[in-house]
């Protein structure tokens, strides 16, 4: 039994078995918190598969989770499904509709020429069972990267995209949520990786909009950026950093996917990030960092001194859960080895 967040450690479920819901969100619904995430658990970097679908896991004190399984699960039969395990499908992110009763959830799917596509699926329940909407949806007919999800309280639906090494982009969503209306914004336009936005979180603290993002480096982490808004569509200024104190300028050597708000706490907000490659912990960021750039920006074809593709076991990535501190506008994250949700009113 837990009794406290560690970041960076292995966190197991109450099996004893490592927690695979990476690139989470966490949803609370009737007295439970509901963790999901990519299931990485066979993705070795041996073995070619990329993901063994969406798993999640139930827990009432934010420590200690139970194992609820695969909610969407991989089409092992059908090598041309985007939920094959070797599609590279990642990032999934579930919300629910009081209109069509319905949980909606959407899921990045990048594929081998470089372009990226959306697969939507629904259910009655959050853990499923859940049916394909769409597959192959390509949003104001872009590439679309990594996502978010929010919807507001009258029941709007909105998706925030990196549209692919261009910009971020907010859609407004159907009324069923399984597309885009076609009305849409555009925010912080950058020329190439990895200055590009991705990695997008969205959260609403005293009616003000939020997205944390981080660069465009792969599973190598970078400085993550926090920007403000006063509605939906912006438009969103950039405050900078929240990373107060991160030398390595690798947001504490991780990538944030989601943030939300404890249930009971008068303000405590938690970013929910990966860290995809524990033991590349010594990688220092200028290196892929400038190595991205001249690749995007046509200045140089030359590899690395280590293999982008190396070390790609996933299945042991570890979780980097911590509390978000405001002062004013601003947002900050501080390293804590260990936090426990007690502390805070």
């Amino acid at each position: 039994m837990y009794d406290r967040i560690c970041p960076g450690k292995p966190w197991l479920d109450t099996k004893g078995n490592r927690i695979q819901a990476h690139a989470g969100s966490v949803m609370y619904l009737d007295g439970l918190y509901y963790w999901y995430g990519e299931n990485k658990e066979k993705t070795t970097g041996e073995n070619g598969i990329w993901h063994w679908g969406v798993r999640c896991y139930t827990s009432k004190d934010l420590y200690n989770w139970e194992d609820q399984g695969v909610i969407i699960q991989p089409e092992t039969e059908d090598p041309v499904s985007s939920l094959h395990p070797e599609s590279m499908m990642d990032r999934p992110h579930i919300i629910y509709n009081k209109f069509t009763k319905k949980f909606v959830a959407w899921l990045k799917i990048m594929h081998r020429d470089g372009t990226q596509t959306e697969t939507v699926l629904t259910a009655d329940h959050i853990l499923g069972p859940y049916t394909k909407a769409k597959e192959g949806l390509k949003p104001l007919n872009m590439s679309a990267g990594d996502f978010d999800l929010a919807v507001a309280e009258d029941g709007k639906a909105y998706y925030y995209f990196e549209r692919v090494h261009s910009e971020t982009i907010c859609a407004d969503l159907t009324a069923d949520y399984t597309d885009v209306t076609g009305y849409y914004s555009t925010h912080f336009p950058r020329p190439y990786p990895p200055y590009v936005r991705e990695a997008t979180a969205h959260f609403i603290r005293n009616h003000k909009h939020y997205l944390i993002t981080s660069g465009t480096t792969g599973y190598f982490p970078n400085p993550s950026e926090v920007a403000i808004a006063d509605t939906w569509h912006g438009p969103f200024r950039v405050l900078g950093n929240p990373h107060v104190n991160d030398l390595s300028r690798t947001s504490f050597h991780s990538q944030i996917s989601s943030v939300f708000m404890v249930q009971g706490k008068k303000d405590l907000y938690i970013a929910c990030a990966d860290r995809w490659l524990p033991d590349l912990m010594d990688m220092e960021y200028p290196v892929y960092a400038k190595w991205y750039e001249n690749m995007f920006n046509g200045k140089g074809n030359e590899r690395m001194d280590f293999d982008l593709d190396a070390s790609r076991n996933t299945s042991i990535s570890d979780y980097v859960w911590l509390p978000l501190r405001f002062e004013g506008e601003m947002v900050y994250i501080d390293w804590k080895s260990e936090w426990k949700i007690e502390d805070y009113e």
